[in-house]
């Protein structure tokens, strides 16, 4: 029987767990269990990493106790099941802020670090990964590790980027950056084509801590990459403003009978946000949630994508042979008139992950959501596979619910290395699919 209260955020494939457990306190997190087992944070990984079909899911969301906080510092210690969004509602006012963060605050302290999350800011902070400073580690012999980069170090790394694999992460200490508001100054640019993403990409990275672009992905020909770049700092305070309350925003209310996002309506959408705006070039002062966490702003909006959910694609591509890597993906996907309405480009930086299976890379990544139409929305994804391969590029784990084992070894070389670090009694959707692994039958 379906259990749709875990499901991911793409909403396929379906998840179907065969026992839950919810955890009160993080002593007693991990329980013997009959198989496998998998934690689960606020379920906003797109695939199957955080499914763990006719296995046990380990419900997080009950770890979420702050243990201390120094303000002085910037040093925060908390329980894996944390979202990022409360540590914002208590630090803020104080002068601080995460240091990385996602495009979504309802992400887990340990689901940011199991996926090592990377952010706008990559070129100057790199990933999340490199600001914890210690996380605790449950594993099913009955161990509780502390580990580091520098004790334990080596299955630190492993946990860092390991999908939730390795253990049961049941704390963490983050390293904060300090802020003197909650505003920010941010610079809004569009741009023509491709071309035009480069140039303002390399003209920003000095100033700028935070870059993103929001490109077409429908555009072709002369046209092809055009959008708006985004690029903006933290600024001073500017005396009491009111807090724009975007936690709360509206709740898009049911699964709609047919994805909103198609082959009709994805042109024209594209069109008019391209179009948005008669200035090019717009700079404002805003509050953080907005510029961060647009999406968050509607509740369950990836129920516009209908019954059958949609997938995400996140890749990375090496500078090397990056802008025609990029060029190739954006003209397959024009021409499938099969990509989606938020579609993100953005350059990292070249400081190295910390994680043996970390995603984020020096390169040029793209993101798109692409709603699930079946068989040709796999044969495209499998070509763009082909694309980043040839490239020697990457697929982010934490969105993926198709990649074939044969990629995943081309991505990851060092997933065997990182094998010998998986808890025995841990496993998940992903990672049977990808490496052929079976369910822990003890």
């Amino acid at each position: 029987m379906a259990r749709p209260d875990y499901p991911s955020w793409g909403r396929y494939p379906a998840s179907t767990p065969a026992g839950i457990s919810r955890p009160a306190r993080r002593t007693h997190a991990l329980a013997p269990q009959t198989g496998s087992v998998l934690a689960y944070g606020n379920g906003r990984s797109y695939g199957d990493s955080c499914l763990n079909n006719d296995g046990t899911l380990i419900d997080m969301r009950g770890l979420d106790r702050f243990i201390d906080f120094d303000p002085a510092t910037g040093l925060l210690e908390c329980e894996a099941g944390v979202l990022l969004a409360d540590i914002l509602e208590l630090v803020v006012p104080q002068g601080w802020f995460v240091p990385v963060t996602p495009g979504t605050q309802f992400v887990t302290v340990g689901g940011a670090i199991a996926n090592d999350v990377h952010g706008k800011n990559h070129h100057v902070a790199g990933t999340f990964g490199h600001h914890v400073r210690a996380l605790e580690l449950a594993r099913s012999d009955g161990s509780r590790l502390v580990c580091s980069s520098t004790d334990n170090a080596e299955r630190f790394a492993a946990t860092v980027g390991g999908l939730g694999l390795t253990g049961l992460i049941t704390r963490a200490t983050i390293a904060l950056r300090r802020i003197q508001g909650p505003f920010m100054d941010v610079d809004t640019r569009r741009f023509a084509n491709l071309d035009g993403f480069f140039s303002l990409s390399a003209a920003s990275d000095a100033d700028y801590e935070y870059t993103v672009a929001w490109v077409d992905c429908s555009a072709r020909g002369d046209k092809l990459g055009r959008g708006w770049f985004m690029r903006a700092n933290h600024r001073p305070a500017l005396g009491q403003q009111p807090d724009p309350g975007h936690r709360s925003g509206p709740t898009f209310p049911f699964v709609t009978p047919i994805s909103m996002i198609n082959r009709a309506t994805l042109a024209p959408l594209n069109t008019l946000y391209y179009h948005r705006s008669l200035r090019s070039h717009h700079r404002a002062n805003q509050h953080y949630q907005p510029f961060f966490y647009p999406l968050d702003g509607i509740r369950h909006w990836n129920r516009a994508y209908g019954p059958h959910g949609f997938l995400q694609y996140q890749c990375v591509v090496p500078h090397a042979d990056g802008r025609a890597a990029i060029i190739e993906l954006l003209e397959r996907i024009a021409a499938a008139r099969a990509g989606s309405f938020l579609s993100v480009l953005k350059m990292f930086g070249d400081i190295p992950s910390p994680g043996m299976l970390s995603f984020a890379r020096p390169g040029i990544t793209l993101a798109l959501d692409f709603p699930n139409r079946g068989k040709s929305t796999f044969e495209l994804l499998d070509a763009l596979d082909d694309v980043v391969m040839a490239a020697g590029g990457a697929v982010y784990p934490a969105k993926d619910a198709r990649m074939s084992a044969a990629a995943f070894d081309c991505y990851f070389p060092a997933w065997r290395q990182f094998e010998t670090h998986v808890d025995p009694a841990f496993s998940s959707d992903f990672w049977r699919r990808v490496t052929g692994a079976r369910h822990n039958p003890t």
